[in-house]
């Protein structure tokens, strides 16, 4: 399959180029190589929340990664096979779980099976969706698409650094069904 290049300098070069061809490659499984990530920013490179989302998808898809290092400009990643099962990812930092969230969920909502992932970092970050916005503003429309997505949440204050998000082990996560075809989505009523 033909490698899909990416210059990750392009549009806002930043994150969400990267977030954006992670969720696509997994979706689709076409590999691509992307140089100049967040080329746009004050640090270039990847930093732990991105890092985290290419780890993320790379587990998820049982990709084959080149330059998943931290500071890492050049990356490539092609996905091998969507593997459903239970996730745990954690930043490291108080970075966004949401934004590693929007690099895997896509392809977890069209995988063959249900799912369950624990996120641990950041909830409420400046510049990135927030924990509230997902579980109120999101959820609903996307399980109008046919996934069973359901929100869970336990923040834990006293955690370093604080504001790390900790989902309890009693169901709660995301929870695709897998295996179906997303419904088309009306956007208007």
């Amino acid at each position: 399959m033909a490698l899909i290049e990416i210059d990750g300098s392009q549009g806002e070069g930043g994150g969400q180029v990267l977030r954006t061809a992670l969720a696509l490659s997994l979706v689709t499984g076409k590999p691509f190589r992307m140089e100049r990530i967040r080329a746009s920013r004050a640090r270039p490179g990847l930093m732990r929340q991105h890092l985290t989302c290419v780890r993320a998808a790379k587990a998820i898809g049982g990709a084959r990664t080149r330059g998943d290092e931290l500071g890492g400009t050049e990356l490539s990643f092609t996905p091998v096979r969507l593997t459903p099962g239970d996730y745990r990812f954690a930043v490291g930092t108080a970075g966004s779980t949401m934004l590693v969230l929007q690099a895997v969920l896509p392809a977890l909502m069209v995988a063959d099976g249900p799912s369950r992932v624990e996120l641990e970092g950041g909830t409420h970050n400046h510049a990135a969706p927030s924990w509230d916005f997902f579980a109120h503003a999101l959820v609903p429309p996307l399980a109008r698409m046919g996934p069973a997505l359901v929100p869970g949440t336990t923040l834990a204050p006293e955690a370093v650094p604080p504001g790390v998000i900790v989902p309890p082990s009693n169901g709660t996560g995301v929870l695709p069904p897998g295996g179906r075809a997303l419904e088309p989505l009306p956007m208007v009523q």
